[in-house]
């Protein structure tokens, strides 16, 4: 697969699948590209998908930049002007949303429409808690170890009655293990350390929000410290926002056909 290297000097990894108007997807903090590996085939039929790892992720070479998820955000920009790619769809998922946030607020002129699944502009102090967990296993246990905490609190009850629940949790382990234990530890507090309910209002693409019902990640209605789809909701009333029943937070695994739907309707609308 290509890889390009960026003005910062980060070497990044990237695919394109599929022919259509672009769609960047920007990946969680701990699965690399592999996080839409069940989304980007029904993605592809209509839509010339980007899947890409950020640098310190999967097969991209580099590290974070400063500045949390506004570092990302100049990463993100430098490798779009890299490829060649002026104005994007965005799609991004947990991390990767509180990234594609941050982008659609600081450089609006790259964003075509944005999409942004499963995530919170704050912590709650329970999010705090779980991440914790995640950060202490990836010390102590390493990377497989983490993926399968995340994976008790990311997936709906119903995903494992699935006959595919045990293959995919083994990919999940496999995807986690391509990243080091320094690369997540590195994402969860810039992630803990950020508040972006103060972008919310400069972001000036057409949105769409998607959560799971069963989401104990990053609910919809989070503790009172923390800022989720129901307070961002109110600030952006006209944002449209589907919550996809018997789905936990890793929506574009457990139901990436409904997910890929909604998502086509939004950006041909």
């Amino acid at each position: 697969m290509p890889t390009v290297t960026i003005k910062g000097g980060e070497t990044v990894w990237y695919k394109k699948t599929g022919q259509g108007a672009p769609v960047l997807h920007i990946h969680g903090s701990a699965f690399g590209h592999r996080n839409f590996e069940k989304m980007t085939p029904p993605m592809s039929k209509d839509w010339e998908v980007i899947d890409f790892d950020l640098p310190g992720y999967g097969d991209s070479i580099g590290r974070p930049r400063p500045g949390a998820m506004e570092g990302f955000a100049a990463q993100i920009v430098e490798f779009l002007d890299a490829i060649g790619i002026a104005k994007i769809h965005v799609h991004g998922t947990s991390f990767g949303a509180m990234i594609g946030l941050t982008l659609a607020a600081k450089y609006p002129q790259v964003i075509d429409k944005l999409v942004l699944s499963c995530f919170m502009c704050r912590y709650d102090q329970a999010a705090r808690e779980m991440r914790n967990t995640w950060k202490r296993a990836a010390q102590d246990s390493g990377m497989a170890a983490v993926a399968d905490l995340t994976s008790v609190a990311g997936f709906a009850r119903v995903f494992y009655e699935r006959p595919e629940a045990q293959a995919q949790l083994q990919s999940m382990r496999d995807a986690f293990s391509k990243n080091t234990p320094a690369a997540l530890i590195s994402g969860i507090e810039a992630a803990m350390r950020t508040d972006l309910t103060p972008l919310v209002p400069a972001v000036k693409a057409p949105t769409l929000l998607i959560g799971g019902a069963e989401d104990n990640m990053t609910p919809y209605q989070p503790g009172a410290s923390g800022v989720g789809f129901a307070q961002i909701k109110e600030m952006r009333p006209e944002w449209r926002m589907e919550i996809l029943p018997q789905c936990g937070h890793y929506l574009v695994i457990e139901q990436p056909e409904k997910t890929t739907d909604l998502i086509t309707s939004f950006l041909r609308s």
